[in-house]
């Protein structure tokens, strides 16, 4: 049995190494990469896939987002959207349409165009699925990907680790934290945080790609930080050294993770963006965030790939602590869901 929750990475490593690619393929399916790349002549084609099963009442809207950041992390600019939408069959007509209204919103706007997909309603699930397909362009002079990382540079941080989490737990355990002394005000203002500093990072990356040489960004989703700076490491082989007391987390995640005991590190983290640059570049790119009020911090070093993954906490210095399964999907199997 497997728990839910990613493959493992070296597992999902093998499989792919069986992956034949043809030669205009310039990014193909890899651990830690975002999206693929395809050579279409003076443009990129950059396309991602991704699913989204929480955030029920926003699933439409979310799904456009999530898949947008994996392409704006390849410093392209997502473009076209098709979505596989499967319904439980305990939705009605207008369930259906309100999911459909969320993605065209949000396609409007990301300045996205759905082009097409396909929706159905399937048996035996409890909740609505998305899966998403984003394409966008990129000049090939300005591709990046997660593996370009450099021994030395700076790992700089925006927002904040867990926004997602943060939000998603407060809208789907919105009774639990109640029971807990969670004021309604302060759970409405956390599960905001999806819109309020948000999970989108189209803008971290365009600010990024305009302000430094960038050798490497990566958009962690599922598993968390921890689990985004370990594909991050893997994708461009070598180590890495963060400091947790340098990264940022918003009161509302250590108040919630707190009740629920969860690990914030290992909590889906779709609104803050990892960026691997030259330390010349870091004061500007710093600068740059705060003139737009995105708050951004260092938070670590690209290390040689035989110092591993460290983290320096209160305590001392420690290997990056691994989650298997995200601490989300931990909470709700908990629950029994």
């Amino acid at each position: 049995m497997m728990e839910i929750g990613k493959l493992p990475h070296k597992f999902l490593a093998d499989m792919l190494a069986k992956v034949n690619l043809d030669d205009r393929v310039i990014v193909g399916p890899g651990v830690g990469l975002d999206a693929a790349v395809i050579d279409y002549g003076e443009r990129l084609l950059v396309a991602k896939t991704d699913p989204i099963t929480f955030a029920a009442d926003l699933i439409g809207w979310y799904a456009v987002n999530v898949n947008a950041n994996d392409v704006a992390v390849m410093g392209a600019v997502p473009k076209w959207l098709m979505t596989t939408v499967l319904l439980p069959t305990s939705m009605s007509q207008s369930d259906a349409e309100n999911i459909f209204d969320q993605i065209l919103s949000a396609c409007g706007e990301l300045g996205v165009s759905l082009v097409g997909g396909h929706t159905e309603v399937t048996a035996d699930l409890q909740r609505p699925i998305i899966i998403g397909c984003m394409l966008g362009e990129a000049e090939s002079s300005r591709l990046v990907t997660a593996a370009g990382a450099c021994e030395g540079d700076d790992i700089v941080l925006t927002k904040g680790i867990a926004i997602e989490g943060t939000a998603l737990l407060a809208r789907e355990a919105h009774d639990r934290l109640r029971e807990r002394w969670f004021t309604e005000k302060y759970l409405r203002r956390s599960a905001d945080l999806l819109f309020n500093p948000g999970i989108s990072v189209l803008k971290d990356a365009r600010i990024a790609m305009q302000t430094a040489h960038v050798h490497a960004m990566h958009d962690p989703t599922e598993g968390g930080l921890a689990t985004g700076l370990m594909e991050l490491s893997i994708a461009s082989n070598l180590g890495l050294e963060v400091d947790m007391q340098k990264v940022p987390i918003l009161r509302e995640t250590q108040s919630i993770c707190r009740a629920f005991r969860l690990d914030p590190l290992g909590l889906i983290a779709s609104g803050c963006l990892i960026i691997s640059v030259s330390p010349s570049d870091t004061p500007a790119l710093l600068e740059a965030f705060r003139n737009e009020g995105i708050n951004a911090a260092v938070i670590g070093r690209m290390m040689p790939k035989n110092y591993g993954l460290k983290i320096r906490t209160s305590k001392g210095l420690r290997d990056l602590p691994v989650f298997s399964r995200d601490e989300i999907a931990r909470f709700f199997e908990n629950l029994g869901e």
